[in-house]
């Protein structure tokens, strides 16, 4: 894994992409360390912040609590658990609670016993939908618990 620091106006780039995607003010930060995990995806790295990018978007990595709640959230039932820790998307009967949501935006995923998070991902239908659904993918699963970029961002410390 290659790591190496980003120029201030290559920072200011990657922030303001960032706030722009997720609709949430970041802190001003200096300097950002990006980690190429593989071709399209990096875990960005700086003063109190990890982000996750796959392609073009950009994910909070799911150490970030802090972040993270500052997103609408799916609720699942404990039967969801283990097939969000492989990677399956959301379905619609696993979901027990949400928040509201737009579609093509970042929901992040949690369990109902600990209201641990577990997965985020990006809504393939708004909350009001969800409300009238019975069945289908609610939400794209693209980074969970266990997944090739969690088990990597646990050796970047920063």
């Amino acid at each position: 894994m290659k790591s190496n620091l980003i120029s201030k106006s290559e920072t200011s780039v990657v922030l303001k992409n960032v706030t722009e995607q997720w609709g949430i003010e970041l802190p001003k930060i200096k300097n950002l360390k990006v980690h190429q995990i593989e071709n399209n995806a990096q875990i960005i790295t700086g003063k109190g912040i990890k982000i996750l990018r796959i392609d073009d978007d950009y994910l909070p990595f799911l150490t970030e609590t802090a972040m993270l709640e500052k997103f609408p959230n799916v609720m699942v039932d404990m039967g969801a658990v283990k097939f969000m820790c492989k990677g399956a998307n959301v379905m619609r009967p696993g979901i027990k609670k949400n928040t509201e949501f737009e579609k093509d935006k970042l929901v992040c995923i949690v369990e109902e016993s600990l209201h641990k998070f577990l997965a985020v991902g990006k809504s393939m239908v708004s909350s009001t939908e969800l409300e009238n659904m019975e069945k289908g993918e609610v939400i794209k699963n693209m980074h969970y618990i266990s997944d090739k970029f969690w088990e990597t961002g646990k050796i970047i410390y920063d």
